[in-house]
């Protein structure tokens, strides 16, 4: 039987890539984004490749948090259930604390802490209706410190989506849920968002990098780096680091 996943900000990047994996293994698929026409793009590419899949699509800005329910529910009138449900959609704008640009820096915040809030809510009103589901959060590897300069509030949001999941997994675990909640930290994977970015070790191309999402997601592990190599032990390092060391790294 067919599972339906659903996975927001899937016009480009990571969610892009995540839907053909997902595709390519047999899933129907409810994807969301604010550019429908990529995402259209994307659907008849899918629809091409993989004729007997269902491919729905809805416009969704994430800042919108009342059509992110709506969104959510609409979705699952359509299919009647939701396996899945990929919290993916972000931004990475930001700039150097007291440098005048709180504007990008509160967008980045709003986006990627209080938006991510709203779909996990909307995503926790259906499986707790259904008894079932996986919801997943896209973190990232800057995650595991503090990190300086343009990327400091960006990582900080990626903290507070990494602590949300971890609370929602102790509520589910001490009630014995069937729900489950994983956590991926992506280390560097070359897509829109960070394309224009210099520094950036050990990157993968997008198709490697979602090969190993969809990979850590399937293995039904509550946290992942990915890749796993070389990211999951430079997130054990990295967390034992002195700042002093951190501050030369960076």
């Amino acid at each position: 039987m067919s599972r339906t996943i659903l996975i927001t900000g899937a016009s480009s990047g990571l969610g892009e890539g995540m839907a053909r994996e997902f595709a390519a293994r047999g899933d129907n698929l409810a994807l969301c984004a604010r550019r429908t026409e990529r995402l259209e793009s994307l659907r008849d590419e899918l629809l091409a490749s993989h004729p007997g899949l269902t491919v729905s699509l809805r416009a969704l800005d994430v800042d919108n948090h009342d059509q992110v329910f709506e969104v959510f529910q609409g979705f699952l009138q359509e299919f009647g259930q939701i396996d899945r449900i990929i919290v993916n959609a972000g931004i990475g704008k930001g700039q150097p604390l007291g440098t005048g640009k709180f504007r990008a820096n509160r967008q980045t915040a709003e986006t990627n802490f209080v938006s991510a809030l709203a779909q996990m809510e909307a995503a926790m009103e259906i499986f707790r209706a259904q008894n079932h589901g996986h919801l997943v959060t896209v973190s990232s590897v800057t995650a595991v410190r503090g990190m300086p300069g343009n990327v400091t509030t960006y990582a900080a949001t990626k903290v507070g989506l990494a602590a949300l999941s971890e609370g929602l997994r102790v509520e589910l675990t001490k009630a014995k849920s069937p729900i489950r909640v994983a956590t991926l930290y992506p280390g560097y994977i070359r897509t829109e968002i960070n394309e224009k970015v210099k520094n950036t070790p050990f990157i993968v191309d997008a198709k490697t990098g979602c090969k190993a999402m969809v990979k850590a997601i399937e293995s039904g592990k509550q946290e992942c780096f990915v890749p796993a190599w070389p990211w999951t032990p430079i997130g054990f390092v990295m967390r034992r680091l002195p700042v002093s060391l951190l501050a030369r790294l960076f």
